[in-house]
C-alpha cells in the first residue's frame, strides 16, 4: 500500500529490524525533534485515543501501562483528565530521556516484541499509541497486554492502517474476539497523522478472564 507523502518524511516506515528502529528513534530523540514533528504533522493520535478512553475508564486511580510511550505524549494527554497512575515502556531510552519529569510512575526500556517483565493481572489497562506501525511490534503483543491487563480491564491502541492486514493484526483482533479473550467496545479508522493523510485503525477491548 502507498504510504503517501508520509513515506518521504518519516523513513521509520522502510525500517524491518528492531535495531534500526532503536537508531532511528533514537537520533529522532536528539534535540527533541521528535516531539516538534509530532507538532508540526497535527499527530492526533495521542489526544483522539485519550479521549475514548475516558469515555469507558471512570477509575482515575486506574493503573496504567503505556506501551510504547515514547516522550509521554499519551501521558500528558490522561493527565488533562486527572489521571496520573502510568507505568511507560519504550523501546527507546533517548525518548524516555525526553518524558516529562515525575509525570510516570515508572520508566522501562523494553522490546514489546518480546515478553512484558510484568506480572498477570498487574494493570487496569493498557494503552498502546502509534506503536502497531511499520516495522514495530507484531500482533503477538496484544496476548502480553491481555495477559498483565486486570479481568475487565480496557486496552486501547492504533493500529496503523498500512500494517493492519498485512503483519495480521486483523486475523489476531478475530481470533482473540472468537477465544473471549477480550470483547470490542469500539473499532473505527481514525484520522492519526491528519497532515500527512495517515489514519489508523483505533480500538477499545475490554478484557474477558474466566476467574
Amino acid at each position: 500500500m502507498a504510504q503517501k507523502d508520509v513515506g518521504n518524511k518519516v523513513p521509520i516506515y522502510k525500517l524491518k529490524k528492531t535495531e534500526e528502529v532503536m537508531k532511528y528513534y533514537d537520533e529522532w530523540g536528539e534535540g527533541n525533534k521528535y516531539d516538534k514533528d509530532m507538532i508540526d504533522w497535527n499527530y492526533t493520535g495521542p489526544k483522539e485515543t485519550s479521549e475514548v478512553f475516558i469515555k469507558y475508564q471512570k477509575n482515575k486511580n486506574a493503573k496504567i501501562y503505556d506501551a510504547g510511550c515514547g516522550t509521554g505524549l499519551v501521558g500528558v494527554e490522561l493527565k488533562k483528565y486527572g489521571f496520573s497512575n502510568f507505568y511507560g515502556a519504550d523501546l527507546s531510552q533517548k525518548l524516555l530521556d525526553l518524558v516529562p519529569k515525575d509525570l510516570y510512575k515508572k520508566l522501562d526500556k523494553v522490546d514489546l516484541n518480546k515478553p512484558i517483565n510484568e506480572k498477570d493481572n498487574s494493570f487496569d489497562a493498557v494503552m498502546c499509541v502509534g506503536t502497531f506501525t511499520f516495522g514495530h511490534v507484531k500482533p503477538p503483543a496484544l496476548d502480553e497486554f491481555i495477559r498483565i491487563t486486570n479481568n475487565k480491564g480496557l486496552i486501547c491502541f492504533t493500529i496503523n492502517e498500512g500494517i493492519h492486514e498485512e503483519y495480521g493484526f486483523d486475523k489476531k483482533i478475530d481470533q482473540l474476539n472468537k477465544d473471549n479473550k477480550w470483547k470490542e467496545i469500539e473499532f473505527f479508522k481514525s484520522n492519526y497523522i491528519a497532515s500527512k493523510d495517515v489514519n489508523a485503525w483505533l480500538g477499545i477491548y475490554e478484557v474477558t478472564k474466566h476467574v
